[in-house]
């Protein structure tokens, strides 16, 4: 996992312009023995908000705030979003000259010791009138209050314990499914997909972890026939390892992130443990092929994420300013950002206005329909399936 800041470097030609013109209707398709549902990634709706908007924005003054990870052990998925982000505020600027907006970058590191310090940094310039962000569940908890307390709206693209919006937090939105929508589906795939009739389920110690270990062991019921748990940081795996081979399940869904879930596939690997290797959105990442080696053969995902097949525009224009592929959460990092920036467009220079605005929000984004109830969450939710193929991650289908 690079360490690396992400470059400032503005590509004002780079970028290409996204297609409004794409089909409005989510394409349904199948594939011969899939049973997870349409394999067919969505197709860009044709009212896609684009962060380019009409180009006559009028503004200054304004800043959008990333804050989460940028370095650190589970980075890769933070730095997926910021870059998501990144582009959207890079399109908006090129396109509207009177209205320059900052995209500030705050690093929690992913620790939930150091978010409520860094948090404390960002509400402290009041330039910034919303968050991208928290990235992740632990962090999310210990210093979601320090945004309710500002006035600052936060969406967060990628933290999924429930629990979140059961806060009272009025600036706290989530823009995708929580871990009560991907427990069930991921138990849904293990079992109807993969047809496993024993699963062992392993935690790590993270809020988030626990909480979708609990909404997965729920949801499989006796099928869950065992469990363990791992530590973050932990390198060796073999007591773990030596009990799953004991029990010899159908698959193991291991609920925690990459940089464990990727030694962990390679001593299950090493051992001859054939059983299928599952792992949900915080494992979703190329950084876990690196350290699974022939561990990551067996694997597949699930993800409240949305493959970004379809989405040839903005995967074009990513890749030419960012200088990456997009990765998990990269569209909905740039959909929530896009948000933001249509407030800003309309005239919003505060955080009160900006948080009403998100409140009342309706519409459509690349990955989905935008529009929250009381408590941050959205209707519309979907949760995805991935599988790897020739040494890298593709859509495996939506699970129904």
């Amino acid at each position: 996992m690079s360490g690396a800041r992400l470059t400032r470097v503005l590509v004002l030609a780079a970028a290409a312009t996204l297609a409004l013109g794409a089909c409005a209707a989510r394409d349904e398709g199948s594939t011969s023995g899939n049973t997870t549902g349409s394999a067919a990634a969505p197709s860009q709706a044709a009212d896609a908000a684009n962060p380019r908007g009409d180009g006559k924005a009028v503004c200054s003054g304004v800043s959008i705030a990333y804050a989460g990870t940028i370095n650190g052990a589970s980075a890769a998925l933070g730095q997926n979003i910021l870059r998501g982000a990144d582009l959207a505020v890079k399109q908006h600027n090129e396109a509207n000259p009177n209205c320059q907006v900052t995209l500030k970058q705050f690093d929690t590191e992913g620790k939930p010791d150091r978010a409520p310090g860094i948090v404390t940094q960002v509400i402290s310039e009041p330039d910034i009138i919303g968050v991208v962000g928290l990235p992740f569940s632990g962090e999310s908890k210990a210093a979601g209050n320090l945004f309710n307390q500002a006035g600052l709206v936060t969406i967060t693209p990628s933290a999924t314990n429930p629990a979140l919006a059961t806060n009272g937090w009025k600036t706290f939105f989530r823009g995708m499914g929580n871990d009560s929508v991907q427990g069930p589906a991921a138990a849904k795939f293990l079992t109807d997909t993969l047809k496993a009739n024993k699963v062992c389920v392993i935690e790590d110690d993270s809020e988030y972890g626990i909480g979708l270990a609990n909404a997965v062991k729920q949801a499989l019921g006796s099928k869950a026939s065992c469990s363990d748990k791992v530590k973050t940081g932990q390198t060796d795996f073999s007591a773990v390892v030596n009990k799953i081979s004991t029990e010899s399940p159908d698959a193991i869904f291991y609920s925690g992130y990459y940089p464990e879930a990727g030694p962990f596939a390679q001593q299950l690997n090493d051992k001859g443990v054939t059983a299928k290797f599952v792992g949900p959105d915080g494992v979703k990442d190329n950084e876990f092929l690196k350290g699974a080696g022939g561990g990551a053969t067996n694997a597949y995902f699930t993800c409240p994420c949305v493959p970004e097949d379809n989405f040839k525009d903005f995967t074009a224009a990513f890749k030419s300013v960012e200088g990456a592929d997009p990765g998990t959460y990269s569209p909905e990092g740039y959909d929530v950002t896009t948000i933001f920036l249509k407030g800003i467009d309309s005239g919003i220079k505060d955080r009160a206005a900006m948080l009403n605005y998100v409140k009342n929000y309706d519409g459509q984004g690349l990955t989905k329909k935008f529009k929250w109830n009381d408590k941050g969450e959205l209707s519309d939710t979907p949760v995805w399936s991935y599988r790897v193929e020739n040494g890298r991650i593709v859509n495996n289908g939506q699970i129904s």
